[in-house]
């Protein structure tokens, strides 16, 4: 009779987790950042070590980030992909190195810190991205 019981719970569990799995994603789904439509205009300020700026003004059908720093000219980046995504390592020839200085390069978004990846980012018309050389204290 215990194993009976046993089995039982086991598959109510199971079941339990399946639908709590289900949930998640359906959450997920509804309500992830979503890209705006086509011929958007996006702005983009790369500010260095030197707290120099550098602007970029790009026309693009991009949907996220990424895209839309591949389309812009004169704007260079390279980066390592981890577990999160893209890791961006150097930007228009600059590296920030963590392990060396604790640099790193962190992206904003209409002044706000980005929540996602360049993958995963959104890019409506009117953003205004900014990309900044900064070293944790």
């Amino acid at each position: 009779m215990e194993k009976k019981d046993s089995k039982k719970h086991i598959i109510i569990g199971l079941v339990v987790l399946l639908v709590i799995l289900a949930g998640l994603l359906f959450a997920y789904t509804r309500f992830k950042p979503s890209p705006s439509g086509d011929n958007k205009t996006v702005a983009i300020t790369v500010v260095d070590s030197n707290a120099k700026e550098k602007n970029y003004t790009v026309k693009t059908d991009a949907k996220y980030l990424q895209q839309v720093l591949e389309d812009t000219e004169g704007l260079t980046y390279k980066g390592t992909e981890g577990d999160y995504g893209l890791m961006i390592t150097e930007v228009n020839g600059e590296t920030a190195d963590f392990n060396k200085d604790k640099a790193y390069w962190s992206f904003y978004i209409n002044g706000e810190y980005c929540s996602y990846g360049i993958a995963e980012q959104p890019v409506a018309d009117g953003d205004k991205f900014k990309i900044v050389y900064e070293v944790q204290e």
